[in-house]
C-alpha cells in the first residue's frame, strides 16, 4: 500500500472537500480522486461519500481513520529515525496561532542549542483541535490556550503563563481611564469568538451589558494589535506580552476589578517514547515565558 494514498484519504476527511485537500497536497483533484479509488480497491471498501459539496467518511472509512493516522505517524517516525542519530523519530509539537509567531521561535532557538540534531514537526492550529491530537497520540505535546475539556490520565497539563483581559487602544487614548466607557463608545475590533480568548472577551461584555460598536471580527492577536495601532478601533484582548513592542503605538487600559484570565500551557503525552525531549521542550518553554518573551 502506498502511504501517499493513505495520507490523501486522511487529508480529504480533515478538509471535508476534495478540492481543498487537493490544494493542500499540491495535486489535481482528478489525481486525488484516483488515489482514493485505488485505496478503496486495495481495501475492498468504499471510504468516502459525497454530501452536497462536502465529502464525508463512510462507516468503513471511520473504522480505519484512527489507524490510518497512526500508520502515517509511525512512517514519519521511521523516516526521521533513519536520518536521526538519536533514533527516536520526530518530536511532534502543536502550537496555537499566536504562539507560533511569538513564543515558538525563541523556544525552538533555545531547544536547538541544547539538542541540535533533534527533528521536530510543528502543527499550527486551534487549541481544541491540537488538544484532541495530543490526547489521540498524534502529537507528543502542544502549546495551547486552556479551555474546557477533560484531561485523560494519559496526558498532563503544565501552565506557562496567564494573561488577564485588558482594553488595547491606540496611544492617543492614553489619558482615558474608564475602560467600560471606551468599550461602549469607540469602534471595536472583536477577537474571534471561535478562540477561547475571544469567548472570554465576549462573555465579559455580555455579562456587563456593554454593546460595543463592532467594526471587525478577526483572529490573531498581533494582527489586532496592528489594526488598533492604526486607529481602526480598540479591542478587549488577553494581555499578550509580544503585542507591547516599541513599533506599535499602543496603550493598555485595565478593566475595573478582577479581570478574566486566559491561561497558556503545554498539554503533553506521558510515558511516551519521546518523554526526554518533551521534558526538554517544557523546560525551555517555561524559561522563555519566565523571561517575558516579546516584551520590549
Amino acid at each position: 500500500m502506498d502511504t501517499r494514498f493513505l495520507l490523501s484519504y486522511v487529508t480529504v476527511v480533515e478538509c471535508g472537500s476534495l478540492a481543498e485537500a487537493a490544494r493542500r497536497l499540491d495535486i489535481t483533484p482528478a489525481a486525488l480522486a484516483a488515489r482514493i479509488r485505488t485505496l478503496e480497491e486495495d481495501l475492498g471498501a468504499v471510504l468516502l461519500r459525497r454530501s452536497g459539496r462536502a465529502v464525508k467518511p463512510t462507516e468503513a472509512g471511520l473504522q480505519i481513520l484512527d489507524q490510518s493516522r497512526n500508520v502515517l505517524s509511525q512512517v514519519s517516525d521511521l523516516r526521521a529515525a533513519a536520518t536521526n542519530r538519536q533514533g527516536i523519530g520526530q518530536l511532534r509539537v502543536g502550537s496555537f496561532f499566536s504562539a507560533s509567531t511569538a513564543l515558538l521561535p525563541p523556544l525552538l532557538d533555545s531547544l536547538y542549542r541544547e539538542l541540535p540534531d533533534l527533528s521536530v514537526f510543528v502543527d499550527v492550529g486551534y487549541s481544541p483541535e491540537l488538544s484532541r491530537k495530543v490526547i489521540a497520540g498524534e502529537l507528543d505535546a502542544a502549546i495551547v490556550v486552556e479551555h474546557q475539556f477533560i484531561i485523560p490520565k494519559s496526558c498532563e497539563w503544565h501552565p506557562l503563563t496567564e494573561d488577564p483581559l485588558v482594553v488595547v487602544a491606540p496611544r492617543n487614548l492614553a489619558g482615558e481611564k474608564d475602560a467600560h466607557a471606551l468599550l461602549a463608545r469607540e469602534p471595536f475590533i472583536q477577537y474571534d469568538r471561535r478562540i477561547w480568548g475571544g469567548r472570554l472577551a465576549d462573555r465579559y461584555l455580555r455579562e456587563r451589558g456593554i454593546q460595543p460598536r463592532v467594526r471587525l471580527e478577526i483572529d490573531g492577536l498581533m494582527t489586532i494589535a496592528a489594526l488598533v495601532s492604526r486607529g481602526i478601533g480598540i479591542s478587549l484582548l488577553p494581555d499578550w506580552a509580544p503585542m507591547w513592542i516599541p513599533t506599535l503605538p499602543l496603550v493598555r487600559i485595565p478593566l475595573p476589578g478582577p479581570a478574566p484570565t486566559r491561561r497558556i500551557g503545554v498539554l503533553r503525552q506521558v510515558r511516551g517514547p519521546r518523554d526526554h525531549f518533551v521534558n526538554a521542550l517544557l523546560r525551555h518553554a517555561t524559561e522563555v515565558c519566565s523571561a517575558g518573551v516579546g516584551e520590549p
